[in-house]
């Protein structure tokens, strides 16, 4: 009931500050939080890291070591969490194809499916998987810059950092890029899984069906057909092996899309709004786009996309100190853990020659993120190219629109001026 009301709430509008005593410290809700949400988890770093929250009726973990643990430890699973609140609720009353995705979902699956299924996925995102893709990646990059420069004055996110992921997986799945309007759409939507609070599962629920639809098209086309591209290999392995069935392939299509897209659009926008708040760093990375492998792990530490995930305890664990019962929910706050000076030297400070940068925000564990090598080479092809083509670009990440998401840290929109 809480959460359905906090979800209300949020989607009002409702000056969230009112909830600070009844989340003990932790209220990503605030509206300074939101839109830094740093000091807040220092202080709850360092006060209480290994916290109880009795409003939502969960643990807050925000140091380094107890949230790789736990993101690491077979013995806190991601399954359970489609039978707890408040994700239980989310999933009364919609589409059984809808909610069989869901449960279906790598993010949402223990070994042995999730073993079994990522095997199969995982061979398109192997580091020489992504090398083949590069050349293309890096046309896909200059054609977008080369429009930004028509324009001069843009939006950091619709005009480049949003089209980009994107582009790449229409071309990975292999569909046809006029799609993708539909797809950014679809997207955007999905992300309700992600964010209980501030997303519409109604919504995310009509936007699968129709990228369902859409996609068993392409499955029927690809089967009729095959190419060389990731749809017509997953198919091949149902196939050959009757190891995947379509609503797993649909699944995996769709988190492909979701993850892939929004995380990616994020990670460049949330790396252009730093180098706008640093401009020593920014006038080190123009001289030296070389720097741009160890940047984007900086990028990605300093403001991780994915502010933290979560698990379910299966057995009573102690961490700290304190006694975790089985069933319980875990909330992972891998920023806080990027943060962490047990582990980072001066860590509120962004170093884009940082070494031994040992940051979570692709997770850990099994659930590595899955296409961690593909972002990592889209954001240094990006990044790179876009501070050596424009390297007085100007804006002020204050007029930026935030995303609302609590889960996802980014950015709706960002005007630069690309030549002031």
């Amino acid at each position: 009931m809480l959460q359905k009301l906090l979800r209300l709430l949020v989607q009002l509008g409702w000056p969230m500050r009112f909830l600070d005593p009844v989340f003990g410290g932790w209220n990503p809700f605030h509206p300074a939080r939101r839109r830094d949400p740093y000091p807040s988890l220092r202080e709850q770093r360092e006060r209480a890291p290994v916290h109880y929250s009795r409003a939502l009726r969960l643990w807050i973990l925000t140091r380094h070591a107890d949230v790789q643990r736990v993101l690491r430890d077979p013995e806190f699973s991601v399954e359970r969490r489609t039978q707890l609140q408040p994700f239980a609720w989310m999933m009364r009353g919609l589409h059984p194809d809808f909610v069989g995705m869901v449960r279906t979902n790598l993010l949402m699956l223990d070994p042995p499916d999730h073993t079994r299924i990522r095997g199969l996925v995982s061979k398109a995102f192997t580091a020489r998987a992504v090398e083949r893709l590069r050349p293309r990646i890096e046309a896909l990059v200059d054609e977008l810059l080369d429009r930004a420069a028509q324009l001069r004055e843009i939006d950091w996110i619709g005009d480049f950092a949003g089209p980009l992921p994107v582009r790449v997986i229409a071309e990975l799945l292999g569909v046809p890029l006029g799609d993708r309007a539909s797809f950014v759409r679809w997207s955007h939507d999905l992300t309700a899984l992600l964010d209980p609070f501030s997303g519409d599962i109604r919504q995310a629920e009509r936007s699968y069906l129709a990228l369902a639809d859409y996609f068993r098209e392409i499955f029927a086309s690809r089967r009729r057909e095959p190419r060389d591209d990731l749809i017509s290999a997953l198919l091949a392995s149902e196939e050959q092996g009757s190891r995947l069935s379509e609503a797993e392939i649909l699944s995996v299509c769709s988190l492909i899309l979701t993850a892939g897209h929004e995380t990616t659009t994020h990670l460049l926008g949330n790396a252009v709004a730093a180098l706008l708040r640093h401009p020593d760093e920014r006038k080190r990375f123009c001289d030296d786009p070389g720097l741009a492998r160890s940047a984007v792990e900086e990028f990605l530490r300093f403001d991780s996309p994915v502010q933290f995930s979560d698990r379910v305890s299966t057995q009573p664990v102690e961490i700290a100190g304190r006694r975790i019962e089985a069933g319980q929910l875990v909330i992972c706050h891998i920023a806080s853990a990027n943060r962490d000076p047990a582990v980072f030297a001066d860590p509120e400070r962004l170093d884009l020659g940082r070494r031994d940068n040992s940051h979570l925000a692709f997770s850990y564990g099994q659930h590595f993120c899955l296409g961690a090598q593909l972002a990592r080479a889209e954001a240094q092809i990006a990044l790179s190219r876009f501070v050596q083509r424009f390297p007085r670009f100007d804006g002020d990440p204050e007029r930026g629109q935030r995303h609302p998401s609590v889960t996802l840290r980014g950015f709706q929109s960002l005007p630069l001026d690309l030549a002031s």
